[in-house]
């Protein structure tokens, strides 16, 4: 048997109702195919699964587990694996969606791109005990990385590295190219600080918290300021080298005034790059930026072959995500889980939240 967490109905309006959660004990699932079956030993949250509990999420179901992050290890194959040896007791971290093969502009699937975790999209999800994947969904975890560092990793490494190296570009995220990340301390804001550090971009950081900034210069940003400061944007590029007058790219996941602040803060024809819009789901296109030819590009997750370009990134250059907390505990205990959702919901986080829920074995069943 495998216990899974799902979200449960209850009344309510989207956006004012907060779904509890509850555990199920389903069958041990039978891989099929070219199937892997995996016994989950760690899983992380994402904002998504807040959303799915305030019914702001599309598709939103209570019938497939939550999680789209998670590591396990395998320990048992279908009967199509291609090397059923190749994988027995590896340990592996699964690609979060699926309908995105390898196209730079988007998803080729005409439903588009499906996460895991608790829509109707896709029937998988990290948060239970055991489950089945294709090997194809699966990558290797980087040996240097623990259970909980490498179940923090799919989805907002995927995301970053997206944002930062797809969508800025390679010339705007490396050496020599200064780099600004926005509300530094979410789990994707901080994994394009770890690779933009690593490639050798100067990087720099605003928060509306000082210890947050703090933490960010300890990880390897030059510095930063608050957002919450009069002139902020003066000050940054005070900051900057000499021989740097502004910034190369932003990676920025507020959206709202990301526009106007970019046209103070870019170089001409610099790079936004937006993963996310926390603060409005408006963001207007201003005059300024036109004629300051900066090119705002909207990113979302990323294909499965970047997926695998960020694991080996990750791999060579020996990143370790950022862990805010990790509760070790049984799969059953929702309290605890509950208390990893109620960090993210006060933005108390620095870093992913992470459930460890078993150890790792390599033994067949």
């Amino acid at each position: 048997m495998s216990k899974a967490v799902f979200i449960s109905k209850i009344d309510g309006k989207p956006g004012q109702v907060y779904y509890p959660l509850s555990v199920q004990t389903l069958p041990l699932p039978k891989p099929q195919g070219r199937e892997l079956l995996l016994k989950m030993t760690a899983a992380s949250l994402n904002h998504r699964d807040v959303f799915l509990r305030q019914h702001l999420y599309p598709g939103v179901t209570f019938d497939v587990p939550l999680g789209a992050d998670g590591v396990g290890v395998v320990v048992g194959t279908g009967p199509d694996v291609s090397s059923p040896e190749r994988w027995q007791g590896k340990r592996v971290i699964l690609n979060p969606g699926i309908g995105w093969k390898d196209s730079p502009d988007g998803p080729e699937h005409p439903k588009g791109y499906c996460i895991m975790g608790g829509t109707k999209f896709y029937n998988k999800g990290t948060l239970q005990e055991y489950l089945t994947i294709d090997e194809s969904e699966v990558e290797e975890a980087p040996e240097h990385l623990s259970d909980a560092e490498a179940a923090a990793l799919p989805l907002t490494g995927l995301t970053g590295w997206r944002a930062l190296v797809v969508k800025a570009g390679e010339r705007n995220s490396s050496k020599g190219a200064a780099v600004l990340i926005t509300g530094i301390g979410g789990g994707v804001a901080l994994i394009a600080l770890r690779f933009a550090v690593a490639r050798g971009a100067d990087v720099y950081v605003t928060s509306s918290k000082e210890d947050k900034i703090q933490k960010a210069i300890e990880l390897g940003a030059r510095g930063g300021v608050s957002y919450k400061e009069d002139g902020w944007e003066k000050k940054l590029l005070g900051m900057l080298p000499d021989s740097k007058h502004n910034f190369d790219a932003i990676i920025d996941g507020a959206g709202g005034d990301s526009v106007e602040k970019a046209a103070k803060l870019l170089k001409a024809g610099g790079v936004l790059s937006v993963y996310g819009m926390t603060a409005s789901p408006k963001m207007p296109f201003l005059m300024q930026a036109v004629l300051k030819n900066i090119d705002v590009r909207g990113t979302t997750m990323g294909s499965r072959k970047e997926f695998k370009e960020m694991v080996d990134f990750i791999k060579a250059n020996n990143i370790h995500p950022v862990i805010s907390r990790v509760v070790q505990t049984d799969l059953g205990d929702v309290a605890g889980l509950d208390s990893l959702f109620q960090d993210m919901r006060e933005a108390k986080q620095f870093g992913k939240l992470v459930i460890e829920f078993g150890k790792a074995s390599g033994s067949k069943l």
